[in-house]
């Protein structure tokens, strides 16, 4: 709860999944396994609320390079 507005903000659930799921390709297990702590680290590793820096992105596409399933 926000004091000053006195107006709650929901847990970006959905965002935060996409996240450890698609982008770093967690596991389930291993997704549900990560403390709150490690995912902060995570999202400002990836520069999450800034625009992605060129730097950044090569970084990304080098660690998940874009893959063609069977070939």
């Amino acid at each position: 709860m926000n004091a000053a507005t006195g107006t709650t903000r929901q847990f970006p659930w959905d965002e935060l999944i996409a996240l450890g799921l698609g982008r770093l390709r967690l596991s389930p297990r291993d997704f549900w396994a990560t403390t709150p702590r490690e995912l902060a680290h995570v999202l400002r590793a990836f520069g999450a609320g800034q625009p992605l820096r060129r730097p950044v992105l090569e970084r990304l596409m080098t660690m998940f390079p874009d893959t063609r399933e069977g070939g």
